[in-house]
């Protein structure tokens, strides 16, 4: 059974940098990617970034772009991501997921990603 168990959130001022971890158990993966949704209160889940298997692909939320990075390490499979120069708007509940069939690409629909972890809550004060 494949469980994403994610860890790193916090409360942090504005400004403030915060460094989440995600790491995936339970089978091996192939040509996969993985990605880092959010959900605040009262909206849809959203995304915020996406890393392939090997770490040569990325892509962004345009909102986070410039002040956060994704990385993975492959060997582990367990995907980072760091967060700089955060606002309040940035307080969600971060989630990671994990598409296992990535060979098209990397996608930012939610669709696409075929296991989820629990989220882990981040919460940036002004």
């Amino acid at each position: 059974q494949v469980q994403l168990v994610e860890s790193g959130g916090g409360l942090v001022q504005a400004g403030g940098s915060l460094r989440l971890s995600c790491a995936a158990s339970g089978r091996t993966f192939s040509n996969y990617a993985m990605g880092w949704f959010r959900q605040a209160p009262g909206k849809p889940r959203e995304f915020v970034a996406a890393i392939n298997w090997s770490g040569g692909n990325t892509l962004y939320a345009h909102s986070v772009k410039g002040r956060f990075t994704i990385s993975i390490d492959n060997a582990k499979i367990t995907v980072y991501l760091q967060m700089n120069s955060l606002k309040p708007e940035d307080t969600a509940v971060y989630y990671c997921a994990l598409d296992s069939s990535a060979i098209y690409g990397l996608s930012s629909a939610k669709d696409e990603y075929d296991y989820w972890g629990q989220g882990t809550q981040v919460t940036v004060s002004s």
